[in-house]
């Protein structure tokens, strides 16, 4: 685990910067992908090569079998998986360090500037310093969520081209040369069973990533709509009182006319009952 320390303290920082799925995508990346791939699935695949066997006293028969049925390590092939998923959380984490840095400059230059009369709230953090997900970081971290679910999905297929099937048989014939082409040999794959077992593990961890990442995408999504409906809501609001005012102005100024507001848009209904009751009377 200690090849993976410097990867591990990068994305731990992403965890201030994402959102919840994102923390828990975080969680299944550490735990079922690189902590797994450290303790477990190296000590499974350490004998691939020393156990891989060949009833064949061909020279160069057995390498030659060995690369016809394994072009890449599984080992290998899933740190570079691990490695790519893992950039486009890096890139996003760089732009955010990016602009919360020079925002924050800006507002320093604007402080001074003013003498610290006039303070302008940051728009990509809170009061806690929290990072707020909008704007240019909005567009950013929806764009690290597609490549992601690009990178998995493309990983995935591809080792099932590149190798082929998930399940490890325990022996199979080959003929590949310098094999010979009439008898060809017979070789035997160590431990196939559990290597299995570790091959669709990962395949699952793979799928489950991609869920996360969709959800995510959908969680965002849906966070948006929520604030701009909100805040359509608030400009309403804060509409209705001038509008209310307008009505009562024109009111006053035209004594036979009686201008009534728009249904929901004033609250003080009783004013306009009472004037339509003196116009009866």
């Amino acid at each position: 685990m200690s090849d993976w320390s410097y990867l591990s303290s990068l994305l731990d920082r992403v965890q201030s910067h994402s959102t919840v799925v994102g923390k828990i995508w975080m969680s299944v990346l550490f735990l079922f992908r690189i902590f797994v791939l450290g303790a477990a699935a190296d000590k499974v695949w350490e004998d691939e090569v020393t156990e891989f066997y060949c009833d064949s006293l061909e020279p160069g028969c057995a390498n030659a079998c060995y690369n016809w049925m394994f072009p890449i390590s599984y080992i290998h092939y899933w740190v570079l998986q691990i490695t790519f998923v893992s950039t486009p959380t890096l890139v996003y984490l760089a732009h955010a360090v990016h602009i919360i840095h020079k925002e924050k400059k800006m507002l320093e230059r604007l402080r001074d500037s003013t003498a610290g009369t006039v303070w302008r709230k940051p728009k990509y953090t809170d009061d806690r310093g929290k990072v707020k997900i909008t704007g240019i970081l909005f567009c950013t971290y929806m764009t690290q969520l597609v490549f992601k679910i690009i990178l998995e999905v493309g990983f995935s297929v591809g080792q099932i081209y590149i190798i082929g099937s998930v399940f490890m048989v325990p022996y199979f014939h080959c003929t590949m040369s310098p094999c010979s082409h009439l008898s060809g040999a017979q070789c035997y794959i160590s431990r196939p069973t559990e290597k299995t077992i570790f091959v669709i593990f990962m395949l699952v961890v793979s799928g489950i990533s991609v869920l996360l990442n969709i959800m995510e995408i959908i969680y965002l999504l849906c966070n948006k709509r929520r604030d701009a409906r909100n805040l359509l809501q608030d400009q309403q609001q804060g509409l209705r009182p001038q509008q209310c005012r307008a009505n009562q102005t024109s009111s006053s100024q035209f004594e036979g006319t009686i201008l009534l507001p728009l249904t929901g848009l004033c609250k003080d209904d009783k004013h306009i009952d009472s004037v339509s009751k003196e116009k009866d009377t």
